[in-house]
């Protein structure tokens, strides 16, 4: 019997086992705020490459802390007490070593991603749960002078005989000139050297199962020139090249047989994947599955690329597994399912589960017995997530806007107060999994939309229709919106406020600036307020790349930091127009927004005599890393929202 033909057979088993393991729906009940605004219970779930052990993020509070544990008995294992630094991820080496990835916010130094004289200093860890030990990598360098590593993207992990290789992706800073660079990293006996050495227009690097650099990517800015080079001989030697503005044609990884480089571009308007031959630099032609695949997934033995996440959901290049992982989406269909973690042999796998049948949990699933293990809940006590609708509806000029409607539970879906919640980017996209923000907001009461306005990555022609309209239609699609909702009688019209952070900060502001009569509050989150002076700091602290400032550009639909057009988008240039109260939450390490921004629209709403407030972020980055000033910025939040706009 043909492995495929076995599969077919496992959805009645895993909905047998479901019924065991996960039996009966969660309980519908307000989770308090705390919940909410601390960080996840359970997170970054990582199976060892043989699928013996599991490892993973736990919170108790402020403290976080990686558990390893054996799968045959459930046994702990270790565990591993992570400091002040920020966890951001972790990784299996192999079966004695876990690599942790952290940062930490501290003084500036040449060469890193900055804000003003502050930095997001990101680095690597590797724990020996032999030893007991934590070495940081990159290692200091004891014969070059004057250098600072900074990690810049995740190891590639290579194994020679009984030994693991590390090939760590970052950048030195060496006699005050930066470069990237390739660590090569010999776990055995704890050795490192630099094995590649890149310029300033060095991309990144293509290496196999066998620690070879396949090829590299390149990128002249000021030229708008890329290229795609391949090792011949000892030296790379370019088989590839064009001109590109902004989306450059870039290596996601190696392909499937080994023999090419998987290629992602924008042709014609489109997103394309396309192989790339090592050989001959011969294109093949782009994937059927092309404009749905986002990301793709790798074989963590060879580091082929075997397949793609995609809006429509997991895609193999195999069919085999294609099959594989079929039978498995069938046995789950009232849940949204992500794959957290596979073994090397893609007989183990993880997965998130979220749904108002099972809640938001991790489960197990042994591929050939069809055996599932329910692994915990991501928050401890959440219950059952509340109901989250997909909408759509037509933007002023007829443009359809996909949203997402996030309703209170116990209520009827008319007359309710609205919060409008537009996410960051603005070249981002909501979607229909868990968001914390927008569920601790709807369990107080509100209805919450989730607007995909024009310019959010929905489809390239979605996205490429926001370009110049920062502060136009990409406003006014959120607008349309509550419209939309009041005429359906879902919400009360007299009763909207407006909530975002980053990119939605900055919408949150135009939306009491550049309109008005639609929100009684505004609440921004380290949004920009005048556009201009974000744009000189991303000039001056962030240095001068033409690529950077096209983003800016196509969006703002302006020339650069000087052009006039930017005052007209500005809320701070605006404040006259301001009749509501706003508050401003900002952390004090934002290396992406700088904390200048909500200062300075601060004092001009208090010289005008309007409502305003600030709350600061005392140690907090842009992202909202630690469980005790999220929820700060959460109770902060909810208590304004509740002033100004009672549930």
């Amino acid at each position: 019997m043909k492995r495929s033909d076995r599969l077919g057979a496992h959805p009645a088993l895993f909905s047998l086992v479901m019924a065991v393991g996960l039996a009966g729906t969660p309980a519908v009940h307000a989770a308090p705020l705390e919940l909410y605004g601390r960080l996840p219970d359970l997170e970054d779930l990582a199976l060892s490459p043989d699928g013996s052990k599991i490892a993973y993020v736990k919170t108790a509070g402020n403290v976080r802390g990686i558990a390893i544990v054996s799968l045959a008995d459930n046994k702990l294992l270790d565990g591993i007490k992570v400091g002040e630094d920020k966890l951001r991820g972790i990784q299996w080496a192999d079966e004695d070593h876990i690599l942790l990835y952290t940062s930490t916010t501290g003084p500036a130094r040449i060469g890193a991603v900055t804000a003003s004289n502050r930095t997001e200093f990101m680095g690597m860890q590797v724990y020996d749960l032999r030893t007991k030990k934590t070495t940081l990598l990159p290692m200091p360098l004891k014969d070059i002078p004057m250098v600072l590593s900074m990690v810049t993207r995740p190891a590639t992990i290579t194994h020679s005989q009984d030994d693991t290789i590390l090939f760590v992706y970052g950048v030195h800073f060496v006699n005050f000139r930066s470069a990237p660079s390739l660590f090569r990293v010999d776990l055995k006996n704890h050795s490192e050297r630099i094995t590649l050495d890149g310029d300033e227009f060095t991309r990144g690097w293509i290496i196999n199962g066998d620690g070879e650099v396949l090829a590299s990517e390149s990128y002249i800015d000021k030229d708008k020139r890329w290229a795609i080079n391949v090792a011949r001989d000892g030296r790379m030697v370019e088989i590839a090249s064009g001109t590109a503005d902004i989306e450059i044609p870039a290596m996601l990884g190696l392909g499937p047989e080994g023999n090419s480089v998987l290629i992602s571009s924008i042709e014609g308007g489109d997103p394309v994947w396309r192989f790339l031959s090592l050989k001959d630099g011969k294109m093949s032609e782009p994937l059927a599955q092309q404009a749905t695949l986002r990301e793709p997934i790798e074989d963590p033995r060879t580091h082929r690329m075997i397949g793609g996440f995609g809006l429509n959901g997991i895609h193999f290049f195999d069919p085999t597994r294609q099959a594989q992982w079929d039978a498995v989406a069938k046995a789950f269909p009232d849940d949204q399912i992500d794959l957290a973690s596979w073994t090397e042999d893609f007989n183990k796998v993880v997965l998130r589960l979220y749904g108002r049948k099972h809640g938001l949990l991790y489960v197990l699933i042994d591929l050939k017995s069809g055996k599932l293990t329910p692994l915990g809940e991501v928050y401890a006590g959440l219950g059952k997530p509340l109901e989250v609708r997909r909408i759509a509806y037509a933007a002023s000029d007829g443009l359809r806007i996909p949203a997402l409607l996030t309703l209170p539970e116990g209520k009827a879906p008319a007359k309710l107060p609205l919060v409008v919640l537009p996410h960051g980017g603005p070249a981002e996209r909501d979607v229909p999994d868990f968001d914390w923000l927008s569920e601790a907001i709807a369990t107080q009461g509100y209805a919450v939309l989730r607007p995909n306005f024009r310019g959010s990555t929905v489809n390239w022609s979605f996205q490429s229709a926001g370009f110049g309209q920062w502060g136009r239609k990409m406003q006014s699609d959120l607008s349309d919106g509550v419209r939309e909702l009041a005429k359906q009688g879902i919400i009360d019209p007299a009763r909207v406020c407006i909530m975002g952070g980053s990119y939605g900060g900055y919408a949150a502001l135009a939306g009491v600036t550049l309109e008005s009569g639609v929100y009684r509050c505004a609440v921004s989150i380290a949004g920009p307020s005048d556009l201009q002076a974000f744009l000189t700091w991303q000039k001056n602290t962030k240095g001068a790349s033409r690529e950077r400032q096209a983003y800016w550009d196509r969006y703002m639909g302006s020339t650069g930091p000087d052009d006039p057009v930017l005052a007209t988008l500005s809320p701070l240039k605006h404040i006259d127009a301001v009749k509501v109260p706003i508050l401003l939450i900002h952390g004090k390490d934002d290396i992406v927004v700088p904390f200048e921004q909500s200062r300075i629209m601060e004092d001009a709403l208090r010289k005008a005599n309007k409502p305003v407030e600030l709350v600061t972020l005392q140690h907090e980055d842009h992202w909202l890393s630690r469980s005790e000033t999220r929820l700060q910025m959460l109770q902060e939040a909810v208590k304004f929202l509740k002033a100004n706009n009672p549930p």
